[in-house]
């Protein structure tokens, strides 16, 4: 080994001794690093062994290195910058002033994030992918850890939080994100959305914009699903609605089907255009239990609305 400075002339000691002494005074017992410390090592030991305290050094293991994403190098702070991804817990602003993103801030969830970062490098011999901390703790181990370096792909990371946060309690999540609305609705537009997003801010986005009413249609829907049949569907359906007492979506479903039949028209054929006229969108979650959740007076007008403009 070469020789190497262990306190510079001002007095002030090199990271080398000051984590050896640091390590024994704290009675560290393991010390995992990253592999790019395996030089350092034997200098290490060889400080333990001349302070005599090699009967109570700790053990060493070094993790391979995480890599950036396309797996070409070491994972550095301007490559999360230039993926959009974060890499620090919190958020935080260095003392220049640039502030870099949090995967607190960005709404990852700390189970999920736990998972995510012991599956790179780490790998527990079977086809299990969702650990609690507990779990974790009793599966891991040191002789599991892959030599080669693991590439950081932050889509696992996102379908991590997906799978954490579908196992939370509709009640739960309603209770923690959606405070402005009433407790009732907002466990309903948690229900409609849970499965849709990855994010918890996501489904506040989405229940803010619940209650917006659509200023432009799919036009791709308009042009292939707004025909007679539709109209005359959305018609009937809308002039139905204000006799309706239990606005809830199995009624909401009954009196659409009722009205269908009446017309001969098959529910298939007017759903998508329905949907448009409620939402602006071709696509989304439960219908019915979405307009039971925007309301009978606001699912009236959006559809008086629609058949007006269209």
């Amino acid at each position: 080994i070469d020789d190497k400075v262990l306190m510079k002339s001002d007095g002030l000691p090199t990271y080398h001794l000051a984590n050896v002494v640091d390590d024994h005074l704290m009675n560290i017992s393991h010390v995992i690093r990253g592999e790019e410390w395996l030089p350092s090592a034997p200098l290490h030991v060889m400080l333990y062994r001349a302070f005599g305290w090699e009967n109570t050094m700790p053990q060493f293991a070094h993790l391979p290195l995480l890599l950036k994403p396309e797996g070409n190098g070491k994972l550095s702070k301007r490559d999360a910058e230039m993926g959009g991804f974060p890499i620090f817990p919190l958020e935080w602003t260095n003392p220049e002033g640039i502030k870099s993103i949090g995967f607190r801030e960005e709404g990852y969830l700390k189970e999920a994030l736990i998972n995510f970062l012991a599956f790179l490098g780490w790998n527990p011999g079977t086809e299990q992918e969702i650990f609690s901390l507990e779990e974790l703790t009793q599966a891991f181990s040191l002789e599991r850890i892959n030599k080669s370096g693991a590439k950081f792909d932050i889509n696992k990371a996102k379908w991590y939080n997906e799978q954490y946060l579908r196992q939370q309690t509709d009640e739960a999540l309603a209770a923690q994100y959606l405070t402005e609305f009433e407790s009732d609705k907002a466990v309903k537009i948690v229900h409609l959305f849970k499965e849709r997003v990855t994010f918890p801010q996501q489904i506040v986005s989405e229940a803010n914009a619940l209650f917006i009413a659509p200023t432009s249609y799919d036009q791709a829907v308009i042009a292939s699903k707004w025909n007679d049949d539709a109209k005359k569907a959305i018609t009937a359906f809308k002039e139905a609605l204000p006799a309706l007492e239990n606005f809830v979506g199995d009624e909401i479903k009954h009196t659409l089907s009722a009205e269908l039949e009446k017309l001969g028209i098959k529910m298939g054929k007017v759903m998508q255009a329905l949907r448009v006229a409620v939402t602006g969108a071709g696509a989304g979650p439960d219908l019915m239990l979405l307009m039971e959740i925007i309301g009978k007076d606001a699912v009236i007008q959006r559809l008086d609305t629609a058949l007006t403009t269209l």
